[in-house]
């Protein structure tokens, strides 16, 4: 009988997997390829928790195969370079984030858009060139092609850093493409989560005038005096809204529960962009009169390139933004995954992946 090609691979590995839609993780033994010529092996040290891996524990998208492990948030230690990898070496500090694949030929990857790739291999849970599955970062080692690995600034701390490889360039990349980097202008983010409070302190560190908007008054606080944004705006506040009228340059929204988007519209000038990189549920409904009325723009942004994401790390690493994060041991995130989606975290859980996945397995 022949064997699958995940029992083929010879290299075994450890970690956290979901083996049904009820996304409770617990122990696995797994394996993974040996390092080919262009691959990096290295020990994951650390691993963030993004709310999107919620999403694929439980197959809320519609696409996850099990066993699932998940982490596209992943930093650690290389330990085995195959013989034709030229920018990395063993005991380099590196990362990988949503991406671990794509087809290298299309117009999206020629751009550097690899994101887009109609064949992109995702970190978690896709199916790869191979006929196998990928498996994330909540595990003891990866292996992954070179061009897919991110070099890690030294100035750059590895814990909190971590969330950076989504959170941080899903807010940084918008700000680019869309032209919201120059100092003096005026940007809204929405939500103040574990991307939205990244978003703050990106957009901060290209010195924009910052507006958070929150249906959570309680933030206010935490929004003006430790991430330093400039306003705070109630978004149920229909006076605090109107004040903003017209005013904005842009605005980067972050929320993944469904909510009304035509009020964000009305905040930004003539030419205004709304950039949308939360996940809801449902679809948004559109008012056209702002739109056409004011030259508006409403458009998407998903993470960023490899060019983007390493560019990402370094201007992170030069102006000190990193993640605030809680630490947690792997056998903790069942536990954390539930304090997401009750907003308990303060922004965002990374598992100490090194010191706490071999005592769990072996308790």
């Amino acid at each position: 009988m022949e064997k699958s090609p995940d029992l083929e691979h010879p290299i075994k590995a450890y970690g956290y997997a979901a083996r049904d839609t009820s996304g409770t993780l617990s122990p696995l033994t797994f394996s993974r390829r040996t390092t080919r010529d262009k691959d990096v092996r290295f020990r994951v040290l650390y691993c963030g928790i993004c709310h999107t891996d919620i999403h694929f524990v439980k197959d809320e998208l519609g696409m996850s195969s099990y066993p699932f492990i998940p982490g596209h948030e992943i930093v650690g230690v290389v330990t085995e370079v195959g013989r034709e990898v030229e920018k990395i070496k063993i005991g380099d500090k590196v990362g990988v984030g949503f991406l671990v694949g794509s087809c290298n030929l299309c117009e999206m990857c020629a751009n550097e858009n690899e994101q887009y790739c109609a064949k992109l291999v995702m970190t978690s849970g896709s199916p790869n060139f191979d006929g196998t599955y990928t498996y994330g970062g909540y595990s003891d080692h990866m292996v992954c092609e070179e061009h897919f690995v991110l070099r890690w600034p030294d100035n750059l701390p590895l814990d909190s850093g971590a969330p950076l490889l989504c959170a941080g360039i899903t807010s940084y990349a918008p700000l680019k493409k869309f032209g919201l980097d120059k100092p003096g202008m005026k940007v809204g983010v929405v939500g103040l989560g574990g991307v939205g409070h990244v978003a703050v302190k990106m957009a901060k560190a290209f010195g924009l005038e910052v507006t958070v908007f929150s249906t959570s008054p309680a933030k206010k606080q935490e929004a003006l005096e430790v991430l330093k944004a400039d306003n705070f705006i109630n978004s149920r506040d229909e006076e605090q809204m109107q004040v903003v009228m017209d005013t904005l340059d842009g605005v980067i929204d972050t929320v993944s529960v469904n909510h009304a988007i035509t009020p964000l519209l009305n905040v930004l000038k003539p030419n205004g962009k709304l950039i949308v990189v939360g996940l809801p549920e449902k679809s948004f409904e559109v008012s056209a009169a702002p739109l056409v009325s004011g030259g508006k723009i409403v458009a998407g942004s998903m993470i960023g390139g490899l060019k983007d994401t390493q560019e990402m790390l370094d201007f992170a690493a030069k102006h000190g933004v990193t993640a605030d994060i809680e630490i947690i041991p792997i056998d903790y995130v069942n536990t954390a995954m539930d304090r997401i989606l009750k907003s308990d975290v303060r922004y965002r859980f990374v598992i100490d992946v090194a010191n706490s996945l071999s005592a769990s397995l072996s308790s």
